[in-house]
């Protein structure tokens, strides 16, 4: 595995440049023991609807994008328009260095600049290292939809987690 300072890791707003590698990241990363489905992205444009770049950031080491966050409004509705609901991946080969950190850290700073005052988000309970990872970065469990998933055969809850930015 590479070993990365954390200083070496560059954070930025995505470009549409992005998309390729961070299609082939969302293939790394994504499975059943963390997704109860897996993001298909059938083109290129397909992912670019979904993941649009002003609403992304991405980490970038030795000229490589090795990982990213992304918000959007869980709902359309005006009354909880201070709410994103986030996403993250990280490339596996700088999972645990300190990457996923610093993207945490930096979407909260962009998404508390554009009104932003609440993340949520939702992770699988049988993804125990996510859960401890997110509640590091300041996330609580606000609640959880029993037997949400059944995934392998298995029930499995959806953990929902948020976050105050101020």
């Amino acid at each position: 595995m590479k070993r990365v300072i954390e200083n070496e890791v560059t954070i930025r707003e995505s470009q549409i440049k992005d998309a390729k590698p961070l299609m082939k990241i969302d293939k790394l990363v994504w499975n059943s023991r963390n997704s109860p489905q897996i993001p298909v992205w059938k083109s290129r444009t397909h992912y670019l609807r979904s993941c649009p770049p002003e609403n992304q950031l991405v980490a970038e080491c030795d000229g490589f994008v090795i990982g990213c966050v992304g918000w959007r409004p869980p709902t359309m509705m005006f009354t909880n328009s201070h709410v994103a609901e986030i996403y993250i991946a990280v490339h596996p080969a700088y999972q645990g260095l300190g990457v996923g950190r610093k993207l945490m850290e930096s979407v909260k700073l962009h998404t508390l600049r554009r009104g932003v005052k609440k993340l949520r988000l939702r992770v699988l309970s049988t993804n125990e290292d996510a859960i401890r990872f997110y509640k590091r970065c300041g996330f609580r469990e606000e609640g959880r939809l029993a037997r949400e998933y059944v995934i392998e055969g298995q029930y499995v809850d959806d953990v929902l987690m948020g976050c105050w930015l101020l």
